[in-house]
């Protein structure tokens, strides 16, 4: 059985492939700031896509998405203020998370602006 890491790397992976096809250009992976960690940042057109990749191997306890809470939230806000900072962007932001199911078939979705109900 795979451990919670390679899990972990595995949605990850997907999750790059995924925004790829799908015409995001990767900026960064595992971008960190004190305590903080942005799995993905990646731009398309005039958008910068900041993305929590969540990964499960079924939703018996939840789905991805729903693991992410508060806490997370607004570590990944500092650190995104910080990167937009240090490299003097001027884009829209798009705080997203990528859900993975690592079930019988791979199921991916994309959550655009995922935080705003929060």
């Amino acid at each position: 059985m795979a451990t919670h890491n390679d899990i972990g790397k595995q949605g990850e992976e997907l999750a790059n492939e995924f925004l790829r096809k799908n015409g995001y250009t990767i900026l960064e992976t595992n971008y960190r700031y004190r305590k903080a960690e942005i799995d993905i940042i990646a731009q398309k057109d005039q958008t910068l896509a900041i993305v929590e990749v969540k990964t499960r191997t079924s939703t018996d306890f939840g789905t991805p998405e729903s693991f992410v809470n508060k806490k997370k939230i607004n570590l990944i806000l500092e650190a995104t203020n910080a990167y937009v900072d240090e490299k003097n962007l001027d884009l829209e932001i798009s705080l997203d998370i990528i859900s993975v199911i690592l079930g019988k078939e791979i199921e991916i979705e994309h959550i655009q602006n995922a935080y705003f109900f929060f």
